[in-house]
This record gives structure tokens, sequence and C-alpha cells, in this order.
């Protein structure tokens, strides 16, 4: 085997671990991502809540379906970089309600869980790092969205 067959072999050996990287990178991202999500939806108690709200217990599993229907439609979307393109103004202000109902059901139950913060701080005994917590929270949030805004979207 000569010099330059070694060193594409090599080459070759290299690429295939960044790949496998990357998939694994994807993979871990992916689990996180959805397990937040997960969390979320049953921290905030979103689908009960929807079914008490409408008085329609019997249809929750609607709620359920529309939850993950809607996550595969956006996933497929990004990943196939579809795009919307809404034919007139009445769908562009019909999608902006929609918008801002999510927004605003997802804001109301923000503030029922500020409410579990000082509870779980309480039960786990990190009571006196109360304040420490909630900045850690805010500067986290802050640091990765300027990350996000001006190096990574760049």
């Amino acid at each position: 085997m000569t010099r330059c067959a070694k060193a594409e072999a090599v080459f070759a050996m290299i690429r295939a671990v960044e790949n496998l990287f990357i998939a694994v990178l994807g993979v871990a991202g992916g689990l996180a991502v959805g397990s937040g999500l997960v969390a979320l939806l049953i921290v905030f108690d979103l689908v009960p809540r929807l079914a008490q709200l409408s008085r329609a217990f019997r249809l929750s599993i609607w709620f359920e379906t529309a939850i993950v229907c809607g996550s595969l439609y956006w996933t497929f979307a990004d990943f196939m970089d579809w795009k919307l393109r809404l034919p007139s103004a009445f769908a562009l202000a019909g999608s902006g309600l929609l918008d801002g109902m999510f927004v605003g059901m997802l804001a109301a139950a923000l503030t029922e869980v500020i409410n579990v913060l000082p509870i779980l701080a309480k039960r786990l005994g990190l009571s006196a790092y109360m304040f420490g917590l909630v900045m850690a929270m805010v500067l986290g949030k802050t640091v990765g969205s300027l990350f996000d805004w001006l190096v990574f979207q760049w």
C-alpha cells in the first residue's frame, strides 16, 4: 500500500468518525429537546387543562394527537425546507391569531410554573440559593439567545 493510499484511508476514517459524531450529537440533541417538550407538557398539565377549559374530557385524545401531529409536521417542514405560502391576508391574520393564542397559553402556563420554583427549592433544600437559581435561568436563557442570534445564525 502506498503512502497516498494510506493517507486516503486515514482521511476516510476521520470523515467516518466525524459523521458518526455528528449523528450521535444530532440524536442526543433531539432526545434533549424531545424530553424537554414532554417535560414541559407534563409540568404545565397542558392537555388536561385544555380539556377542562373546553369541557371536552372525552376528546382529550384529539388534543394529544394534535400535539404529536403538529410536532411531526413541523419537524418534516424544517428538514425538507418546506415554505408556507399563505394565499391572502385573512390566512395570515388567522395564522397570527393561532400563534397568539399559543403564546398566550404558554405565558399563562409559565406564570403558574414560576410558583413551583419556591416549592421545589424548599423541598430540595435550596431555599438559600433561590436568587442564584432564578438568575442562572435568566442568564442562561439570555446568553443562549444572544449566542444563537449573534453567532450561530451568522
